[in-house]
C-alpha cells in the first residue's frame, strides 16, 4: 500500500529535519531493497541546503529541494551522471548573486546534472537602454526553494515518487507555480520526470523553459559521442563553426577552450517521440533521454572541453525556446503563451544504457529515425535561431 510523507509544506508550517524510508519490493525476480532519505547539508556554500536521496537498487540520485528541485547527480552501476563543476557545489541560493550587475551571477551556483532554466526568461542576460539588468542569465527557477515536497512509496508495486512545488512570483509581475514529479521503480535504472507550469494570475502570460542536463567525466571524456536524429542543425556562433566537423564527438581537453553550442530541430516519429544519448568512448555505456517534440520543439547541444575540473561537460538541453535574450525569442515567436489559470505539462525520461547491447539498440533506433529525416547541417548560424 502506498504511503506519503510530507517533507515540506510552507502553508501548514511543516518541515522534516530528516527522513529515512527503507523497504523492500518483492518482485518476481526476488526482493529489491530501496531507500529514500532526506537531510540538510551544513558548512561552506552548501550550508542550509535540503536534499532528498533516492536509491532504487539500480539507480541512486540526489534532488536539491532548495535549488528548484534540480538533480545534483545520479549513479547506476559504474555509470556516473554528473560533471565536475568549478564551483564545487551544491550551492545554497543565498550564496548566488543572481542579479549581479553583469547578469551572470547564476554561474556561481551552477553544478547540477539536471538544472532548470526559466520561467520568466532562460537565455542570455538582457539589459535595458540604460544598461540596467532586466533578465539575468537563465532566470530564477534553479535558485528558488520548494514550498511543498512529498515522497510517496509503494512496496507492493515498487513505485517511488518525489513531488515538489516552486513558486516564481513578484508583486505586479508574474505568478507561476512550477511542479515536478520524479518517478522511479525499485530495481530500475529509468527516471521519469513530469513537470508543469501553471499561470496563477487572471491575465494571460508567457514563459520560457530549458533544461541543462550536464554530463562530464568519466562517461563524457575524449572519444565519447552524442547521437541524435534531426531535420536540421546549425552552429550557434563562430566558435561552433570552427568545431563543426567534430560537433558530435568529444576531443582532448584544451585549457581555456571556448564553449560551443549547436541548435537543433530534431526528428521525431508520427507521435512526436524523439530521443538523444551520450555514449561512452568504448561504446559499452551511455545515458539516453527521450521526450516528445511537441513538449520541447527545440534542442541544444552544449560542449565545453577544458581540462576536467575547469569545465569538461556536455549539456543535452531540451527546450521550448533557444537560450537567447528574452526579447529576441519573443520577436521570433518562441515564448510559450499561457492563459489565466492554465497548466502546461512537460515530460521526459532517462535510461542508463548499461551494456553494449543496450547502447546498440538505442543507436539503431536513432538511425532508423534519421533515415526518414533530412539531417541538414547548416554551416553557419541561422539568423532566426541565433542572436
Amino acid at each position: 500500500m502506498e504511503t506519503t510523507h510530507v517533507i515540506v509544506d510552507c502553508e501548514k508550517n511543516v518541515y522534516l529535519d530528516s527522513l529515512d524510508i527503507q523497504d523492500v519490493y518483492r518482485s518476481s525476480n526476488g526482493p529489491i531493497p530501496f531507500r529514500v532519505t532526506k537531510r540538510r547539508l551544513h558548512g561552506g556554500v552548501q550550508d542550509g541546503l535540503d536534499v532528498v536521496e533516492i536509491d532504487t537498487g539500480r539507480l541512486n540520485f540526489v534532488v536539491l529541494l532548495s535549488r528548484g528541485m534540480n538533480v545534483l547527480k545520479a549513479r547506476s552501476g559504474d555509470v556516473d551522471l554528473k560533471w565536475d563543476s568549478p564551483v564545487n557545489g551544491p550551492v545554497h541560493p543565498k550564496f548566488v548573486p543572481l542579479f549581479a550587475p553583469g547578469g551572470c551571477g547564476w554561474l556561481e551556483g551552477f553544478c547540477e546534472w539536471v538544472a532548470r532554466c526559466g520561467l520568466e526568461s532562460n537565455g542570455a542576460p538582457e539589459f535595458d537602454a540604460n544598461g540596467v539588468l532586466k533578465y539575468p542569465l537563465h532566470g530564477r527557477l534553479s535558485n528558488l526553494p520548494a514550498r511543498r515536497v512529498e515522497a510517496s512509496v509503494d512496496p507492493e508495486t515498487g513505485e517511488i515518487r518525489l513531488t515538489g512545488e516552486v513558486m516564481e512570483t513578484s508583486v505586479f509581475g508574474r505568478k507561476f507555480l512550477f511542479k515536478t514529479t520524479y518517478t522511479v521503480q525499485a530495481g530500475s535504472a529509468k527516471l521519469k520526470v513530469e513537470d508543469s507550469v501553471t499561470n496563477l494570475l487572471h491575465v494571460a502570460d508567457e514563459f520560457e523553459l530549458l533544461y541543462h542536463i550536464n554530463t562530464g567525466y568519466p562517461l563524457v571524456s575524449p572519444g565519447a559521442r552524442f547521437v541524435a536524429a534531426f531535420q536540421k542543425m546549425c552552429p550557434r556562433d563562430g566558435n561552433a563553426v570552427l568545431e563543426l566537423s567534430d560537433w558530435n564527438v568529444f576531443t582532448e581537453p584544451v585549457p581555456g577552450k571556448a564553449e560551443t553550442c549547436y541548435f537543433f530541430d530534431l526528428a521525431a516519429d508520427d507521435k512526436g517521440k524523439t530521443g538523444v544519448a551520450l555514449i561512452r568512448a568504448d561504446g559499452q555505456r551511455g545515458v539516453s533521454l527521450t521526450f516528445n517534440k511537441n513538449d520541447f520543439p527545440y534542442f541544444i547541444l552544449w560542449k565545453t572541453q577544458r581540462p576536467n575540473g575547469d569545465i569538461y561537460v556536455s549539456g543535452m538541453e531540451p527546450a521550448v525556446n533557444f537560450p537567447n535574450t528574452r526579447s529576441f525569442e519573443k520577436k521570433n515567436g518562441r515564448l510559450v503563451p499561457i492563459a489565466p489559470k492554465e497548466t502546461k505539462t512537460f515530460c521526459f525520461e532517462f535510461n542508463v544504457l548499461s551494456s553494449e547491447q543496450e547502447v546498440d539498440g538505442f543507436v539503431k533506433g536513432v538511425e532508423s529515425l534519421q533515415s526518414s529525416a533530412t539531417g541538414e547541417v547548416i554551416p553557419s548560424p541561422v539568423p532566426e535561431w541565433c542572436e
